[in-house]
């Protein structure tokens, strides 16, 4: 079945002026009025230094085997910053008291951060540029189109397996796991196969399910492996990875799981609310070093020689004033 885009398409009234957008802003500043908001709900809170997500050991030696053919289909697709961040996912540093911070201000009805004086969120052309994705066009509306049917878990892995086997290590209930996956790569990669195109492929469920769709630790939903699929056939996929992190702000607002690409949040955070580039040259920021800014490049790039806003900003309640 496929619908139009038009068909979703709402009106939006016009913009009223000044003092209506002050007054539409204080009450959005309302979180505690929302039912069930973290803001409101202190033992669903992140405790300080708790961890969500746990290292994928297997992740960096199985990229490091891959043959320079299926690496450069990778980069074909667009997955080049996805690939780097990927080999380096051992080495982030994430601060979970100041994304638990962050969570405390999210507005699940605007989808968007709720700030004293003024109300912000993470835009599609934002993190098209932060991870490197291939960017939206302006007037591809009409052109987009969604498929509803039913996803066969296992023809969709028919590509790396078809035997039964293999198929059912690899997927459980409505999730494929990803260790399953790599080892077949690794296997592929030591036997020195030429499957070069069938071997990015699987790479890349891997590094999207790690960077992009993170939902439970190794594994990834048959819906969002279907969308990472759709890569190596042009399709462009920054709307899916914000909308899944947008639900999982969600989520996380009103006291269930956090999911999504917290990694796309410490980028956002970083350009807008932690570092700006350092006057004096001779400066380095250790905490840099482990920052996900570090592994991005083009025009985000940041080097050491930065100055982190943020360096004394300890615990979750001074996150909470900072904010």
């Amino acid at each position: 079945m496929k619908r139009n885009y038009l068909a979703f398409a709402e009106d939006i009234p016009p913009y009223s002026g000044p003092k209506a957008a002050r007054e539409t802003h204080a009450d959005l500043k309302q979180l505690s009025a929302i039912p069930g908001h973290i803001y409101t709900r202190p033992e669903l809170q992140i405790l300080p230094g708790q961890r969500r997500f746990s290292k994928m050991p297997w992740l960096v030696p199985m990229l490091e085997l891959l043959p320079p053919t299926s690496i450069g289909h990778l980069k074909e697709w667009g997955l080049s910053t996805i690939f780097v961040l990927a080999k380096n996912y051992n080495k982030l540093v994430y601060v979970w008291e100041s994304v638990t911070a962050m969570m405390e201000l999210w507005h699940p009805q605007t989808n968007s951060f709720i700030f004293p004086e003024f109300e912000a969120t993470i835009l599609l052309e934002e993190l098209e540029i932060m991870l490197g994705l291939p960017c939206y066009q302006r007037g591809e509306e009409s052109t987009i189109s969604y498929t509803v049917e039913q996803i066969n878990s296992w023809s969709i892995l028919a590509y790396i397996t078809t035997k039964k086997n293999d198929l059912y290590s690899m997927t459980s209930g409505m999730h494929v796991h990803l260790l399953p996956i790599a080892q077949w790569i690794t296997s592929q990669c030591k036997q020195k196969t030429t499957n070069y195109t069938a071997i990015a492929k699987a790479a890349a469920i891997c590094v999207c399910g790690v960077i992009l769709f993170p939902e439970s630790d190794g594994a990834i939903s048959f819906g969002n492996r279907s969308i990472i699929d759709s890569i190596s056939e042009g399709m462009k996929i920054g709307q899916a990875v914000l909308g899944f992190l947008y639900a999982g702000l969600t989520s996380a607002a009103l006291g269930g799981p956090f999911y999504g690409s917290v990694v796309a949040l410490e980028l956002w955070m970083g350009i807008h609310i932690q570092f700006r580039a350092a006057e004096n040259p001779s400066t380095e920021c250790k905490i840099m070093l482990n920052h996900p800014l570090a592994y991005v490049g083009g025009q985000l790039h940041m080097s050491a020689q930065a100055w982190c806003k943020t360096a004394q900003v300890k615990g979750i309640q001074a996150w909470r004033q900072y904010l």
